[in-house]
């Protein structure tokens, strides 16, 4: 069971095509197959089932899955501990939505330009998700709110305060001025998934007004939250750092609402020259910002 057939089948996992992954890894269908099938002699367990083109883990695979990511992970980590100072290989890191839209070009192009040998592969996902697939190996930083909900105090993690991230409540332009949540005169909330830190911080601060937590209607960007505000039904949780982007922002009503940090989270005791040169980038990069809360 050698890294390049872990590599392989890990691959045809996460496509679930072996086209995908064949077209992903840079070789032949017939090598990629060839080599799953191998992994299964070896291995004496079937790892896919086969459904037409359409390649599903079994039980086998699931488990051998999990323990794929934490053997490359490992690898990875192994290569780059003998070139120190030296930042290379490849480095996955997670973002929320806003920080990779707001906050990760002008450093992440930074790190390029100063180490060209670094891959950097960068994906989104609520703030608990990020954290649950650092903590399994999936990824190896993330860039979360803290605290995320539903993350226990002693996960395996240690993190590094990055920035500090004002937070606006965007309201129907029409709406009455807010001062506390009893002003509020609505009990929807247009937000991310389950597990989004900003969420759960808009869903305390509208539960103030009637004591019970108010709808949720689930949405995957900022540009539909603000949108749904607009039409009058719901208030949303907004970053400043994402309303800047916007050339014309939405004439709405915006209410400062918190400040929350936004930390580097890693595997305990993981460590890199990859994972180093990253940090810094973010630090040098990243202005704390001040916001008054209601």
């Amino acid at each position: 069971m050698d890294l390049t057939a872990l590599e392989i089948f890990r691959a045809v996992a996460q496509e679930g095509s072996v086209t995908r992954a064949a077209e992903r890894l840079g070789r032949v269908q017939s090598n990629v197959t060839t080599r799953v099938q191998q992994l299964e002699e070896q291995l004496g367990a079937p790892l896919f089932l086969r459904e037409g083109k359409r390649m599903v883990l079994t039980p086998a695979g699931e488990s051998l899955h999990g323990y794929a990511d934490r053997l490359l992970a490992l690898a990875e980590e192994a290569r780059q501990s003998v070139h120190p100072g030296q930042p290379s290989g490849r480095l996955r890191l997670g973002a929320m939505e806003s920080t990779a839209a707001a906050r990760l070009p002008q450093p992440l192009a930074q790190l390029h330009a100063q180490w060209p040998a670094l891959v950097l592969e960068l994906s989104t996902a609520p703030s608990r998700q990020l954290v649950e697939q650092v903590v399994d190996h999936r990824i190896d930083c993330a860039l979360v709110a803290w605290p995320p909900p539903g993350i226990d105090a002693d996960a395996p993690v240690e993190r590094t305060t990055v920035f500090s991230e004002a937070l606006l409540l965007a309201l129907p332009a029409d709406h009455p001025p807010v001062y506390t949540a009893q002003d509020l005169q609505l009990d929807t909330l247009a937000a991310f998934s389950n597990g989004c830190t900003y969420r759960r911080m808009g869903e305390s601060f509208l539960q103030e007004k009637n004591g019970t937590p108010p709808r949720v209607l689930e949405l995957a960007s900022y540009h539909a939250i603000l949108a749904c505000v607009a039409a009058g039904r719901c208030a949303g949780v907004v970053p400043q750092a994402v309303i800047d982007l916007m050339r014309e922002p939405p004439a709405l009503r915006w209410v400062p609402l918190a400040a929350s940090d936004t930390v580097l989270v890693r595997r305990r005791g993981y460590q890199s020259p990859a994972l180093q040169a990253l940090q810094a980038a973010l630090l040098a990069s990243a202005p704390r910002i001040a916001c008054s809360v209601i």
